[in-house]
């Protein structure tokens, strides 16, 4: 089997001060945040072609977090008012982080009044050294956690009407980036941990009075119609499960066991990036469910802690998992993005460059 891209990585790279300090700015200055936004993609290009990769992203430096794509360019939420969400930090046994903000509200009917990448693209295009990889958010992401009782049922009826609305709009995204050449796309998804964690299990079925078990058929029939619309030869398409990235701190945890028959046998992707950076993502168990023409991405390498990991040991689990899952439909990946959020995870930016430099190394030792 010929897989491209080895070395993986999930696209969000820490932030630059200048880029947030420029983000932030009060009044803003849309130029002036053009013109760093773009010194530093090209900063960041340039060190992905020197740490060996061979798919480029832009590090998400034109979003203010992970779906700030869908966000900046869809109307319909109101950004004042939000549903709650309990962090953890990313040690063992960590503490929780408060009960922060997530989204905006949804209060009425969506819909996009630009491209989601509009103002992405382009300059991949124009200044990427090799294929490039989009990353978007699911459309299951949001009705989790944009949907409130007494606000949104007034645009839309039920999760599942909200949820429709939003695949239609990443369908024709989705299609967009794959006719104009974009080599892989990849969306990242986050509400599927719901279904691997008993705790929000429970939450659905009390938050959202709705059935686990109907509700993940349904998220995934979901993202499928997104995937269909961007399906062509040459196009590698992907989804990221995540269980929380903000600040080194996380919202689920738990194996794939609970979902792996059903998420990896149905979803119509070419490969799953999965999170295997500590204890509370279980085991590699639930890779035998991996159809044998797909690839499993190990995020072996925390993006959340400073602390290098040893390649050896990266090599040591590789192997262990390739007792699941042949290691020809293995790659290595960081688990998850290095930024989620503008403010980024509590490493610095050296540590995420020599994570990312083990991850290419790792996979030359490993794949050649």
């Amino acid at each position: 089997m010929s897989v491209p891209f080895r070395a993986d990585q999930v696209g969000s790279f820490l932030r630059p001060k200048e880029l947030i300090e420029a983000r932030r700015s009060d009044p803003p200055n849309p130029e002036r945040l053009r013109a760093v936004e773009d010194k530093c993609i090209d900063r960041v290009l340039a060190k992905q072609k020197e740490l060996g990769f061979e798919i480029f992203t832009d590090g998400e430096f034109r979003r203010s977090n992970f779906m700030g794509d869908f966000t900046d360019a869809v109307k319909g939420f109101d950004f004042t008012d939000g549903l709650a969400r309990n962090w953890n930090t990313a040690t063992p046994g960590g503490s929780t982080l408060g009960r922060g903000r997530v989204a905006g509200v949804v209060v009425e009917k969506l819909h996009a009044v630009r491209p989601l990448t509009g103002h992405e693209l382009p300059y991949m295009k124009q200044h990427s050294p090799g294929a490039i990889k989009m990353t978007l958010p699911s459309a299951t992401q949001f009705p989790a956690i944009s949907y409130k009782r007494g606000r949104s049922d007034k645009a839309y009826e039920s999760y599942s009407a909200m949820l429709w609305d939003i695949v239609e709009i990443m369908r024709k995204e989705m299609a967009r980036l794959s006719s104009e050449g974009v080599k892989y796309i990849q969306i990242d998804a986050p509400r599927y941990s719901y279904f691997m964690d008993p705790k929000w299990r429970d939450w659905i079925k009390t938050e959202m009075k709705m059935d686990p078990e109907a509700w993940l058929d349904e998220s995934i029939r979901a993202d499928n119609a997104c995937f269909e619309a961007a399906r062509r030869p040459g196009v590698t398409l992907a989804i990221h499960l995540c269980r929380g990235n903000s600040q080194s701190h996380w919202y689920a945890e738990g194996g794939y066991d609970a979902i792996a028959e059903k998420l990896f046998g149905t979803l119509a992707v070419d490969r799953f990036l999965l999170e295997y950076d500590d204890a509370r993502s279980g085991t590699f168990e639930p890779l035998r469910f991996v159809p044998h023409n797909r690839i499993a991405v190990l995020g072996l390498i925390s993006s959340k802690r400073p602390e290098l990991e040893s390649g050896d040991q990266l090599i040591q689990r590789v192997k262990e998992a390739s007792n699941y899952l042949p290691l020809e439909n293995l790659t290595l990946s960081p688990q998850c993005g290095f930024a989620s959020t503008l403010e980024g995870n509590k490493i610095s930016e050296d540590d995420q460059w020599a994570k990312l430099r083990l991850v290419v190394d790792t996979a030359r030792r490993v794949w050649g």
